[in-house]
């Protein structure tokens, strides 16, 4: 039986998935009725962004297991790099 990780890899192809990743800072602001969570993730220079509906406690320090696919946001008129998050969990 397959894992729902293996089942998002095999119906998408462009989603990512790694273990085990450090945290090396989490940010979350309020987005409308949503909250905006941005983490910085060690050996990685892109930012890994979701929304949720309420604030977590930080995940500062922590390893969790992402899956995300890369995307692409302007921001004063520069693109830069972002991985959109689909699924997180604490390792």
């Amino acid at each position: 039986m397959k894992s729902p990780v293996d089942k998002l890899l095999t119906k998408h192809e462009n989603l990512i998935h790694s273990d085990g990743k450090k945290v090396l800072s989490h940010t979350q602001r309020d987005d409308g009725e949503w909250v905006l969570h941005t983490l910085m993730i060690e050996d990685c220079d892109a930012p890994f962004k979701f929304r949720r509906a309420k604030r977590y406690r930080t995940l500062k320090g922590q390893q969790v297991n992402l899956t995300y696919y890369p995307d692409s946001e302007k921001v004063a008129g520069f693109e830069i790099e972002v991985m959109r998050v689909v699924r997180i969990k604490r390792h």
